[in-house]
Formats: C-alpha cells, structure tokens, sequence
C-alpha cells in the first residue's frame, strides 16, 4: 500500500493538489493577518498540508475539545463566509476537471471530499490511516 499511496500523492500533487494546498496556505495566511484569524489560519495550513498528500491520510470530526459545540459552529459559520465557498468552488472545479478521464475519478472524489470539508474546517482533525 505504501508504493501506491505514494504514487497516487505524486500524481495528485501534479494534477492540482499543488494548486488547491497553495490555496488553502493563502487563506491561512491572510487569517494569521489579524489576531482574531489565528484559528481559522491553524486551520487552514493543517488542511492545506493534507491538501498536497491526501492519500493515506483522513479527516475526522473531534467530538469535545477546541472548535466542538456553539463556538465551533459560529466559527465555522464566519469561515464560510469569508473563504470557505473560494475553496469550494476551486475545488470543485479541480474535480470537474479531475473526472473527466478514468484515471482522474479518485482525484476528483478526493476534491470532492476537500470540497465539503471546506463548509467547516474548525473541529476537523487529519489522522494517518496506519495510526
């Protein structure tokens, strides 16, 4: 399995994984601009580096801590508003591009699944799959 998650990464970081992860580090970096932006930056660099290798790797939900309950929600309201629907839509559109052969039809389900994480990024944890 190791062989072939690294091969899937190179190629993703090719045919656009490079583009969206960048994506994601420039949303980080313009909420690191102001002090009140710092956890939707945290966010955005930890999902923009998972954006540039997904395989063997997976996103889960934390159940209680940092970005769970009232807080998180409204967190992830505010983010939406103002970046998350850009990476939507980018990734969307690499996923479009994506499925138009065989070949791109695992990239663009992973787009796809970038796509709906970028509707509430606060609260999502990446996690290797060996762990």
């Amino acid at each position: 399995m190791g062989l072939l998650r690294l091969l899937l990464n190179i190629l993703w970081f090719v045919l656009g994984g490079v583009l969206m992860g960048l994506g994601w580090w420039l949303a980080g970096a313009i909420m690191f601009i102001t002090i009140i932006g710092a956890p939707w930056g945290a966010a955005c660099f930890r999902i923009g580096t998972f954006s540039f290798f997904p395989f063997g790797k997976e996103i889960s939900r934390r159940s209680e801590g940092l970005g769970t309950g009232p807080l998180g929600f409204l967190g992830n309201v505010i983010w939406f508003l103002l970046a998350g629907w850009w990476l939507a839509i980018g990734h969307i559109a690499s996923a479009l591009a994506n499925a138009v052969t065989i070949i791109g039809l695992p990239f663009a389900l992973q787009h796809l699944k970038l796509a709906m994480l970028t509707l509430a990024p606060i609260g999502a944890e990446v996690r290797d799959l060996d762990d």
